[in-house]
């Protein structure tokens, strides 16, 4: 199973928005942050999940994470440290837009929130 979304955005502004620091903090659980000190394969990311309404976090909680693949426009992967859990958020480039894919269930709120983003619109889950 995968969540997946059709966004009517070219497929090197997505890229952007899944790979920049900045702009996943917008819409990959809006108000945590993201450190990626280098975009490649191996490089190690913090990921700090800020308490908000979807989570039952009382305090933030930062995760290291490490980045499995890097290929631009096509795939943006990396490993949670515990559990070990990979999340994969691929590309391909479809009727003029972009189609984003995450492999597992779970993600259309996210996604929801990287298509407003991207077209424009109010980020529907905060």
């Amino acid at each position: 199973m995968t969540s997946s979304i059709w966004i009517d955005a070219k497929i090197d502004s997505v890229w952007q928005a899944i790979t920049e620091e900045q702009l996943l903090s917008q819409w990959y659980a809006p108000g945590s942050t993201w450190d990626i000190p280098k975009l490649a394969d191996g490089e190690k990311i913090t990921f700090t999940l800020m308490p908000n309404a979807h989570n039952q976090l009382s305090e933030k909680l930062p995760m290291q994470l490490t980045i499995q693949h890097v290929k631009k426009h096509e795939e943006f992967s990396f490993y949670l440290e515990v559990p070990e859990t990979l999340i994969a958020i691929t590309l391909v480039q479809q009727h003029e837009g972009t189609t984003v894919s995450i492999n597992s269930p779970g993600y259309e709120a996210s996604l929801a929130n990287l298509k407003a983003l991207l077209e424009g619109g109010d980020i529907p889950y905060q």
